[in-house]
């Protein structure tokens, strides 16, 4: 709302570089780091996990202060050659700076994640550094907001929550220790990395290297709203993305014991689970997409077409399940290096098909068509190598959970005599959640969706009161 369209359309320019820049620098070694450390630490070999860190940490940051200092030096010619706008330069060049900061935060993650510490990557990235950089926004909103501000907040939050997880870090596994005190496992941890480094990179190649196709052949003001359509899709697949994240230091245990039997519960009980939480999302999005738009500012309600489109893609992603961190945490690495470069392929030639003739329709369309092959493909790749699927009989009621409240949204949609606006979003949303809610109780819960209700309740016990369970 500060931004506009235009400004904000700049500011993403700038985080797609930075982005990019921060694949390369941190060379496939988070997910290592995730890998390696969950079962070094199963095995209690404090050697080999103090080694991992160093690997991992050292060479992320030697290869982010050279990809940083590359963007600083470009600015200029980006700005001017590339996106033929000279504002952009500033923004680049404080990208430039913020490169590190945002390369080890991810590092870092990656390590506390391997320990199975989900809470500390949460608390550091998705808790205090919002609030921090939400805490800027405020005080420097009444100086003049811009993109080179928005830039600067960003980099800044990213640098404490860096701060924060080391912190953590030292706190899990003490980093007060003689660095010789390790066995550097280099060759196995860039085998594995490698190849997910390159996989990884072309994933983030094609989701920022949208970004700046549409900037590049359409406009900066449509990059602006297309990028608030995919924050917004974001937004609404963070509960599978979180459930995907946890799973994947369990995922490579469980394959180093062979257990496929657990690996098959987890699929698919994470699988329904996504998709209960997915579809009133879903529904709410493509019921409701402008007057969502118009929190962000009635520039941005254009996209409205184009968010329902991004949201039917996520719904794919999350439906087909987490085939991909499977094929990730289990090593078959090559292969997930295959499926992004047929990912890179399908979606580039899509978006410079598709975005030159529609513009901002074109690019989601190119998400849609892009994210329903690739998914497929990776489900089809799991039942291959494990003989699992995502779903079993227990998936039936979400689907028809979701059935009875889309025929019961339009039908209270159609009846309501408001205007169309937010009022008229949040009494219909209000509705939608609880005809979906209702739906859902009444079907009642398998034992395994009461263990993971008893296993919430748990965790919520643990945080709110002040006597904890144990």
């Amino acid at each position: 709302r500060l931004l506009g369209a235009d400004q904000y359309g700049m500011y993403n320019l700038a985080l797609s570089t930075a982005n990019i820049a921060i694949g390369l620098a941190v060379f496939g070694l988070d997910s290592a780091l995730i890998r390696y450390i969950a079962i070094q630490a199963s095995r209690e070999d404090e050697k080999g996990v103090w080694g991992t860190l160093q690997v991992g940490v050292g060479v992320a940051a030697l290869f982010s202060a050279i990809t940083g200092t590359f963007i600083f030096g470009m600015a200029f010619y980006l700005a001017e050659t590339v996106f033929h706008e000279p504002r952009l330069v500033p923004l680049l060049q404080f990208t430039g700076v913020i490169v590190p900061f945002l390369t080890m935060s991810e590092v870092l993650a990656g390590a506390l994640r391997g320990f199975k510490r989900m809470d500390y990557p949460v608390i550091a990235q998705f808790i205090f550094q919002p609030i921090i950089r939400l805490i800027m926004i405020v005080v420097l909103a009444f100086t003049g907001f811009n993109a080179v501000l928005a830039i600067i907040t960003f980099g800044l939050a990213d640098l404490a929550a860096s701060v924060m997880l080391i912190y953590y870090l030292n706190k899990e596994f003490s980093l007060r220790r003689p660095v010789r005190a390790a066995r550097r496992d280099i060759r196995t941890i860039f085998e594995f990395s490698i190849p997910v480094w390159l996989s990884e990179m072309l994933v983030k190649f094609h989701g920022n290297i949208q970004t700046l196709i549409l900037g590049s052949l359409n406009t900066i003001t449509g990059v602006g709203i297309f990028s608030v359509a995919n924050q917004i899709s974001i937004v609404s697949s963070q509960f599978s993305s979180s459930i995907n994240t946890s799973a994947k230091p369990v995922i490579a245990e469980l394959h180093d014991r062979a257990d496929l039997k657990q690996m098959a519960h987890i699929y698919q009980t994470a699988n329904k689970w996504a998709v209960m939480v997915q579809i009133p999302i879903f529904l709410t999005i493509v019921l409701f997409p402008s007057p969502i738009l118009s929190l962000f500012g009635e520039s941005f309600t254009d996209g409205a077409l184009a968010l329902s489109i991004i949201a039917l893609a996520d719904l794919i992603k999350v439906g087909t399940g987490m085939g991909g961190i499977i094929i990730d945490m289990t090593g078959y690495t090559k292969l997930k290096l295959v499926n992004s470069i047929i990912r890179l392929a399908v979606n580039l030639g899509l978006d410079i098909l598709l975005i030159p003739r529609w513009g901002l329709m074109g690019a989601a369309m190119a998400a849609l068509i892009g994210e329903g092959i690739i998914n497929l493909l990776r489900l089809l790749q799991v039942f291959s190598l494990f003989r699992l699927i995502p779903y079993n009989r227990a998936f039936i009621k979400p689907i028809t959970a979701g059935v009875i409240t889309l025929a019961s949204a339009l039908l209270i949609k159609s009846r309501l005599s408001l205007d169309g606006g937010i009022l008229f979003m949040i009494v219909n949303t209000a509705l939608l959640l609880a005809v979906y809610l209702g739906v859902t109780f009444l079907m009642g819960f398998s034992p395994e969706d009461q263990a993971v209700i008893g296993y919430i309740r748990q965790r919520a016990n643990k945080i709110f009161s002040k006597n904890p369970v144990k």
